[in-house]
């Protein structure tokens, strides 16, 4: 099975030996993103904010895998407080329509660049 690369200039950069998003037979598989703005590598501030670019982000990668969000079939989501769970259900209820995807949420001690929260995906990829 071949691996491809995806990548977009529209979400930040790799910050380690890693890749926005590989497309390997028919799922493509995105990495974790923070709320970083990829224009300035600054973290977005406060819960919503991060949310927000969040999901921003792991759109234009998959923009870039020539899919949506309504592609997407799984998510993990990663949370340095579980208390800001609800305000991911609402901020995430914007972005995605039913179907939704498929979700796991994990608390977690901490997350790279001190940040609030994290999401993973998985998506099919576009024919």
């Amino acid at each position: 099975m071949m691996k491809l690369l995806i990548e977009s200039r529209n979400a930040p950069q790799a910050i380690g030996p890693y890749s926005q998003a590989i497309r390997a037979g028919g799922a493509v598989y995105l990495s974790g993103q923070i709320g970083l703005d990829p224009e300035t590598m600054q973290m977005a501030e406060g819960i919503d904010a991060q949310i927000h670019r969040v999901f921003l982000n792991l759109q234009a990668v998959a923009a870039a895998a020539g899919g949506t969000l309504d592609d997407m079939v799984k998510l993990t989501i990663y949370l340095t407080d579980l208390t800001h769970f609800p305000r991911v259900n609402e901020i995430m209820a914007g972005f995605f329509k039913q179907p939704y995807p498929a979700r796991a949420t994990i608390g977690v001690a901490a997350l790279p660049r001190n940040a609030l929260v994290e999401i993973d995906a998985v998506l099919v990829a576009p024919e």
